[in-house]
C-alpha cells in the first residue's frame, strides 16, 4: 500500500522526523501536523496514517467516518485506549510494517456513546474490572495488587438503580428492565479491555455487537468470595462473577434518576442517560496485528440477565448499604417456611416412624449389628423438626419454636419408652461394642453434628438437593444415642445413660446452632433478629463443650498410650493389642507374646518398663501368648 499521508501530533514533531518518517521510506507521500483548528482537505482516496493521542483521535475520527477515508494507526505514547481497541502493536516498527504490508483496508464497526466514539471501555458507576486488572508480569506483584483491591471491598458499598432499555432477540419489542447494580462495563469486542478479553469468547470487532457486563452483587460476602478467588486466579483464567449479568446486543440505553458516573476510556463525566450503539462497518481501517477481523462467529444476541435483582429484591438492596449477607425475599422463602411449619407439627406418621426407628435401633444395638442400626438412622424422622426449630430460633418465631419443641419432645419420649420396654424384656445386660461406642462423646461428635446441621439447612433451602437428607440423618445418628440412653435407663446404669444422653444433647445443640447459622448466611433472617436465638444456641453448645473437651482429651491420651506401647519389644517379648480400660487411674490391658511362660518377677519387670515409658503408675492386665 503506497501513497501514505501521515497525520501526526504537532507536539511530537521532532520524534516523528527522527523515528517515524524514516520507517516509511518511499511509501510516504506527505506528513502533516494535526492542529485543533486545522482545515483538513485530503482527497477522498488518500490513505491516512495517524500518529495521534487518544484525545486527538477522538477529534479526528468523526471526520474519518464522514469522509470514509482509509486509515491506519501508529502507537502514539498517549494512544492507550485506541491501541487496545484497534489491536495496534506497541512497537512502532511492527505497526508501520503491518500498514505497509496490508493489501487493503477493512471495514469495521465502532461503538458510540451518546454520539461519541469509544476506543476501549465504557464504565458506568463502579466496575469490578480492578479485580481482573494487573498486567504485571511478576506473579508476586499481580497477587499483591489483587490483594489491595480485595480489601477495598470492606468499605460501605451502595448499589444504584438503573433502567435498561433494549430490543430483545433480533429486533423484537423494546424491553425495559429496572434493576439495582454496582456498575457496568461496556466493551465493543472481547479483545479491547483487559477484563473483557479474559472473559468474553466469540466476540469480534466486526460482529455488530457490544457487551454490557452488569455487576449486581446482593451481599458483601458475595463480593468477598469473588475477591478471594480473583487474588489467586491465574492470569489466563477468568470468568464472570456469579452476580454478573451479560447483555450482548447492538443498541442499549441506560437511564438513572440520579446523575451517574460515566467513564469513557477513563474520561470522567456525569449524566442521567447513556445511549450506546454499535454502528456497523463505519470505519475503513488497516487492523492492528492483534485485531482479528476475519472471524464473525458469535453474532447472536445474548441476554443473560437472570442474576439481576428486580421487584422486592431490588427495592430492598436500594434502601441502604450492601448487606454483609444475602437477604432472601418473601417470595424466595415462602415455600421453605411452608415446609418447615408442616415439619414442625407432630403428625401421626412422624410418631409411628419415631417408634419404629427406635425399635429397630434398640434391637440392632443388642444384636451388635451395624447394618440394622444404619437402617434405623435412615428411618428416623427427627431431622425435620430440628431444622424447623433452628429456623424458629433464628427468626424468633414463637409458634414455630413451640411446635418444633413439641414434636421433638414427643419423639424423644416415645423413643425412651420404646427403648426402656425392649431393654426390660430382653435378658441381656452386657454392653457390647455398638453400645459402648455411644457413651463417650467428644468434640469430634460435636463437629459431626455441626456439619450435619449445615447440610440439613442447606438441603432444605435447595429443592434440587433435598434427596441428600437421608445421608444427613446417617451422619448425625440421632436415634442410636437415644436408644442407648434408653438402654442405660432400663439397666439403671448411670454411666451408659448419661454418656448417651450427652451425645444426644450434643447432636441436637450442634445441629440447631449450625442450621440456624446456615439459614442466616443464606439470607433468611437479618442479624438483628437472629442474634438472640443464636446466642441461646451458642450458650447451649458451650455448656456441652466442656465434658466433650474432656472426652476428647481422654481419647487423645488413650491414643498416645496405645501408640507408645503397641509393638514395643522388651528383649524377646513383644507387646500386642493394647487397650486402655480406664484413664484415672490408668488401667491397661495388653497381650505379651513370649517364647516361654513368664515368672512373677518377669511380669513385674514388664510393668515397671511400661510405667517408665508412660511416666506414670499403671494397673496392668496381662494376657500371655506363647510362640511355639
Amino acid at each position: 500500500m503506497k501513497g501514505i499521508t501521515l497525520l501526526y501530533d504537532e507536539s511530537m514533531t521532532e520524534k516523528v522526523r527522527e523515528d517515524v518518517i524514516p520507517l516509511f521510506q518511499q511509501h510516504l507521500k506527505i506528513a502533516v501536523a494535526f492542529k485543533n483548528d486545522m482545515v483538513i482537505d485530503f482527497e477522498d482516496d488518500d490513505f491516512i496514517v495517524t500518529y495521534l493521542s487518544d484525545e486527538l483521535l477522538k477529534e479526528f475520527l468523526p471526520i474519518v467516518i464522514e469522509r470514509g477515508w482509509k486509515t491506519g494507526f501508529l502507537p502514539h505514547p498517549d494512544m492507550l485506549f485506541a491501541r487496545h481497541g484497534f489491536g495496534v502493536s506497541a512497537v512502532l516498527q511492527e505497526a508501520v510494517e503491518n500498514i505497509i504490508k496490508a493489501e487493503s483496508a477493512e471495514r469495521v464497526d465502532i461503538l458510540m456513546v451518546n454520539g461519541r466514539p469509544v476506543f476501549d471501555t465504557v464504565v458506568i458507576g463502579e466496575s469490578l474490572s480492578l479485580m481482573y486488572g494487573s498486567p504485571e508480569p511478576l506473579k508476586i506483584k499481580r497477587v499483591w495488587n489483587r490483594t489491595k483491591n480485595f480489601f477495598r471491598l470492606f468499605r460501605r458499598v451502595h448499589l444504584n438503580q438503573y433502567t435498561l432499555e433494549y430490543k430483545e432477540k433480533d429486533g423484537g419489542e423494546k424491553e425495559s428492565l429496572s434493576t439495582a447494580a454496582l456498575g457496568m462495563v461496556i466493551v465493543q469486542h472481547g479483545k479491547s479491555s483487559l477484563l473483557s478479553r479474559r472473559i468474553l469468547e466469540n466476540s469480534f470487532v466486526n460482529d455488530g455487537m457490544m457487551h454490557n457486563l452488569i455487576m449486581a452483587p446482593e451481599s458483601v460476602l458475595g463480593l468477598v468470595e469473588f475477591g478471594i478467588q480473583s487474588i489467586f486466579r491465574s492470569g489466563n483464567k477468568s470468568g464472570l462473577p456469579p452476580f454478573a449479568a451479560h447483555i450482548k446486543t447492538n443498541k442499549i440505553k441506560v437511564k438513572s434518576k440520579d446523575p451517574m458516573d460515566l467513564s469513557v476510556d477513563e474520561v470522567l463525566m456525569s449524566t442521567r442517560e447513556v445511549e450506546l450503539e454499535v454502528v456497523p462497518k463505519v470505519l475503513h481501517i488497516v487492523p492492528g496485528i492483534y485485531l482479528d477481523t476475519n472471524k464473525k462467529e458469535g453474532s447472536k444476541e445474548v441476554f443473560r440477565i437472570q442474576t439481576l435483582p428486580r421487584g422486592e429484591k431490588r427495592d430492598e438492596l436500594l434502601k441502604g448499604p450492601l448487606p454483609f449477607i444475602n437477604h432472601a425475599t418473601t417470595e424466595e422463602f415462602k415455600d421453605l417456611f411452608t415446609t418447615l411449619r408442616e415439619n414442625a407439627s407432630p403428625k401421626s406418621s412422624y410418631l409411628v416412624l419415631m417408634f419404629l426407628s427406635t425399635f429397630i435401633a434398640t434391637l440392632g444395638l443388642f444384636s451388635n449389628s451395624s447394618p440394622v442400626v444404619i437402617g434405623a438412622m435412615i428411618l428416623a424422622p427427627l431431622m425435620a423438626p430440628i431444622i424447623s426449630l433452628s429456623m424458629g430460633v433464628l427468626r424468633q418465631d414463637s409458634q414455630l419454636i413451640r411446635y418444633s419443641l413439641k414434636s421433638i419432645g414427643l419423639g424423644l419420649l416415645l423413643g425412651y419408652l420404646c427403648a426402656v420396654l425392649i431393654t426390660m424384656s430382653v435378658p441381656l445386660t452386657n454392653a457390647n461394642v455398638q453400645i459402648l461406642a455411644r457413651v463417650r462423646p467428644n468434640l469430634l461428635d460435636l463437629w459431626v453434628a455441626v456439619g450435619s446441621g449445615v447440610a440439613g439447612a442447606y438441603a432444605h433451602s435447595k429443592k434440587e438437593i433435598a434427596k441428600t437428607l437421608a445421608g444427613v440423618a446417617i451422619a448425625v445418628a440421632l436415634v442410636p444415642p437415644l436408644a442407648v440412653s434408653g438402654i442405660g435407663l432400663g439397666w439403671m446404669n448411670w454411666e451408659i445413660f448419661s454418656g448417651a444422653l450427652l451425645l444426644l444433647i450434643t447432636n441436637l445443640a450442634g445441629m440447631i446452632l449450625s442450621a440456624a447459622t446456615t439459614f442466616l448466611f443464606l439470607g433468611f433472617s437479618p442479624f438483628r433478629l437472629a442474634k438472640k436465638g443464636l446466642l441461646i444456641a451458642l450458650v447451649l453448645v458451650a455448656s456441652v463443650s466442656a465434658p466433650l473437651a474432656f472426652g476428647f482429651s481422654r481419647m487423645v491420651r488413650e491414643s498416645k498410650v496405645v501408640q507408645d506401647l503397641s509393638g514395643h519389644r522388651m528383649g524377646h517379648l513383644i507387646l500386642r493389642n493394647i487397650e486402655v480400660r480406664q484413664v484415672n487411674p490408668l488401667r491397661i490391658s495388653v497381650n505379651v507374646v513370649a517364647e516361654k511362660p513368664l515368672s512373677e518377677e518377669e511380669l513385674q519387670a514388664i510393668k515397671r518398663e511400661i510405667e517408665d515409658i508412660l511416666e506414670e503408675e499403671v494397673e496392668l492386665e496381662i494376657t500371655i501368648g506363647l510362640k511355639l
